[in-house]
């Protein structure tokens, strides 16, 4: 049986770290979120796999190249136009007769992958607080009856989770889809008019996480770093503190003074303190510097990024290359205690989150003494000045003065 993941998006709800990687490569606990996808699937028994590519898709293909790293098999399939669901599984029409497909941008546990390979014709099904941003799924015992796409009052909490297994019969339906009112063929509008002639059991997932705004990949990596066992592999100085589950890579330097309360990773080639304080649910990738007097908590630090001079960091995610000026600082709770709302794409979001910090894209260069607003979103090859206060939405490549 074949695995078949969606990972051609670009996710425009996620800029500005998609401007430079597709969201399927996105970062959490160190890994792409695609990775984590196909790791389950891995444990829950596949070893072949198509990965249905598109936007910036060489660096998907470049990361996974063909699978033997992982001893299994990765085809790719190019979408090209991101056509709609519909139109990205029928891709794999001449690769594939009897398998699952996962969406690329959503973790799958690997006991609820496995429930859908041992059910042919069948679909996950999951129960959310906020049923209006997705397909609801009406059900006939185990029967999936119809699914209703982003109604505004639900006729339940029970959506499309985005897994299926599916046999060749799914393509004669696909070819007869329609454009949606949104321009594109959707995999639901196929299965609606398969679920006429064939029937499709909902299957309850125990485990899903949907990762749509930046903010999301916060949730996702607090539950990820809960499930890693420690692991030390870099090298520790004395007068360190290192509580709980930390996973510290290779050629990486813990040094004196640091003070770690995991559940945190710190990826290879990293100078962690002197002095420092990270707090939990916290990744760090490779070629990092944390440094004195700094404090970061449950936030995701990418590539080549540093905080290396009396910062504080809190529930933010911060691209690749870069740095953090002498005590700059990011507010990460309104005084009011209130939900936070950000401007994205020109659009303001509630994010329904009391704490949320900062979202900076790659390249930004924050000058000292600058202190970032919460709900802040830095496009890609800012300059953040000395003594700057950030509010809002920054678009790629301003200059701060």
């Amino acid at each position: 049986m074949k695995c078949v993941i969606l990972a051609a998006g670009e996710g425009k709800r996620m800029h500005p770290l998609t401007y430079t990687r597709p969201k399927v490569m996105l970062p959490i606990g160190n890994k792409p979120i695609l990775e984590w996808n196909m790791l389950n699937a891995i444990k829950a028994g596949l070893k072949q796999f198509i990965f249905v590519v598109g936007y910036k898709s060489e660096m998907v293909r470049n990361y996974f190249q063909n699978g033997k790293k992982w001893n299994i098999k990765i085809e790719y399939v190019n979408q090209g136009n991101a056509l709609g669901t519909a139109h990205a599984i029928g891709m794999v029409e001449r690769f594939a007769d009897n398998f699952i497909v996962l969406s690329g941008d959503t973790i799958f546990e690997k006991q609820d992958i496995k429930k859908i390979v041992e059910k042919k014709n069948s679909m996950g099904i999951i129960k959310v607080e906020n049923p209006r941003e997705y397909g609801v799924v009406k059900l006939k015992k185990e029967k999936v009856i119809k699914i209703y796409e982003k109604m505004e009052t639900p006729i339940s909490n029970i959506i499309n989770a985005g897994i299926y297994h599916f046999d060749k019969k799914i393509f004669d339906f696909i070819n007869k889809t329609k454009k949606s009112s949104r321009g594109e063929y959707e995999i639901t509008d196929s299965i609606n008019m398969m679920i006429k002639e064939i029937e499709i059991d909902g299957v309850l997932l125990n485990e899903w996480r949907d990762v749509v705004y930046p903010w999301h990949l916060l949730d996702a990596n607090e539950e990820i770093l809960k499930k890693i066992p420690k692991k030390i592999e870099g090298i520790v100085g004395k007068n360190t503190n290192l509580n709980e589950k930390v996973i510290v890579g290779k050629n990486s330097t813990i040094l004196s003074g640091s003070y770690i309360e995991g559940p945190v990773i710190i990826g290879e080639n990293c100078k962690i303190g002197p002095n420092c304080y990270i707090r939990p649910y916290t990744s760090i990738g490779n070629e990092c510097h944390i440094g004195n007097a700094c404090e970061v908590k449950n936030s995701i630090i990418m590539d080549n990024s540093n905080i290396p001079h009396q910062n504080y960091v809190g529930d933010s995610v911060i691209a690749k290359n870069c740095n953090f000026g002498a005590g700059s600082k990011v507010a990460n709770l309104r005084l009011d205690k209130k939900n936070i709302k950000v401007n994205l794409n020109g659009t303001k979001i509630n994010t329904m989150r009391r704490k949320l910090g900062t979202i900076v894209g790659d390249n930004v260069q924050i000058g000292i003494n600058s202190m970032l607003n919460t709900g802040s979103i830095i496009g890609n090859d800012c300059y953040i000045g000395p003594g700057s206060i950030v509010n809002g939405e920054i678009v790629t490549k301003s200059k701060i003065l």
